[in-house]
């Protein structure tokens, strides 16, 4: 199959203190984070709603690692030019609420952003399989959206297992979000992850660069990847 992809780190602002998220945005870039993720509900796709566009914007304005925009909403389509707009490098719209999938992708890609699938835990993966050409990662979602701190579903690895099998020699970024932890990180590895989202296994602790480090380090040296 080809070298092993590499592991990417990228904490998720939902469970960073909004009083103060410059400050949250420089330590973790400072930890060394290839990714900051970013959560935007709508308060119907997922009963939370967390903010839009004008946020992203300055969020954008204090980081100097790539942003990557996780739509947990109804209508994703509304969003995506303003988000090109914001300069994110990456938008993950959901396959359950995406009419239009490939058009709503290709206008991703389009901007000269890169395109995600995201995918719930109990949505099969055949619902995302005729999209992967137009799709650049593909973000399984371990929780079921909404809200940061929940307990990992373990049948998400079996699922991200099948997932690398479905793309067989396509070096396509696997993203796994909820529930991410040191102790799970070698086994999403292992199973075929290549960007592991965490929220409170980053900013709950108060050392965020040493809790980076230690991801990183679970996922690569715990894991065979």
């Amino acid at each position: 199959m080809g070298e092993p992809m590499s592991i990417r780190l990228a904490p998720s602002l939902l469970s960073a203190d909004f009083s103060r998220l410059a400050d949250e945005v420089a330590e973790v870039e400072w930890g060394g984070a290839e990714l900051l993720h970013l959560d935007i509900m709508d308060g119907h796709f997922v009963p939370n709603l967390t903010f839009g566009p004008a946020v992203v914007r300055a969020i954008a304005s204090h980081s100097k690692i790539a942003l990557d925009a996780h739509l947990m909403v109804t209508d994703p389509d509304d969003l995506i030019d303003d988000l090109i707009a914001a300069q994110v490098a990456r938008i993950a719209v959901h396959v359950e609420v995406c009419n239009h999938l490939q058009r709503t992708l290709e206008n991703i890609r389009a901007g000269g952003v890169e395109a995600g699938i995201a995918i719930n835990p109990a949505s099969a993966l055949s619902l995302l399989e005729d999209a992967l050409p137009w799709t650049d990662f593909v973000l399984v979602m371990s929780v079921n959206p909404g809200f940061g701190g929940q307990d990992f579903i373990p049948e998400t690895l079996d699922k991200i297992s099948r997932l690398r099998q479905m793309v067989g020699e396509r070096s396509l970024d696997i993203a796994v979000d909820g529930g991410v932890c040191l102790e799970n990180a070698a086994s999403l590895a292992n199973a075929g992850a290549t960007t592991l989202i965490a929220g409170s296994a980053i900013f709950g602790v108060d050392d965020r660069a040493s809790a980076i480090t230690d991801l990183r380090l679970s996922a690569t040296v715990g894991g065979v990847r």
